[in-house]
């Protein structure tokens, strides 16, 4: 079960973040899907419906944006993801208009599968680095 899991979570990065196949969200997502995450994005409901407009909207900010695979961790029903992605910022993104700055982002996310679907997840990213790099956040100060 473990490997057709990570299977699935692998599917994802490519399919979906680096294919920009919104669709595979219908497939792979179970239909009561619901988004954990500590932080979700403003006005953006925790569901499937919610994942696709996250979607759409990240990559209308970052067009070219890539994701990796860092590490995949699979046990039981959950798979762990080290995940990272690189591309431009050219479209708005939560109210930043586009600065034209490389990005680098770096996150985690736990997924729970069920029945061959994405039934939760929860993610952490690096969100204090990437308003760094577009400049919202001024960089820290050094001694």
């Amino acid at each position: 079960m473990s490997e057709g899991n990570k299977a699935i979570v692998e599917q994802i990065v490519d399919e979906l973040w680096n294919q920009g196949r919104i669709g595979v969200i219908d497939e792979l997502y179970a239909p009561d899907y619901a988004d954990r995450s500590a932080s979700p994005p403003p006005g953006i409901p925790p569901d499937r419906e919610g994942r696709k407009q996250f979607v759409q909207a990240f990559k209308a900010a970052f067009p070219d944006i890539v994701g990796a695979t860092e590490d995949v961790i699979a046990e039981g029903d959950k798979v762990v993801l080290r995940w990272s992605a690189q591309g431009t910022h050219e479209g708005d993104f939560m109210g930043i208009p586009p600065t034209g700055r490389e990005i680098s982002l770096t996150g985690t996310t736990v997924y729970r599968i069920a029945g061959g679907k994405i039934a939760e997840e929860w993610t952490e990213a690096d969100m204090l680095g990437l308003m760094t790099q577009l400049g919202v956040v001024p960089e820290p100060a050094t001694a």
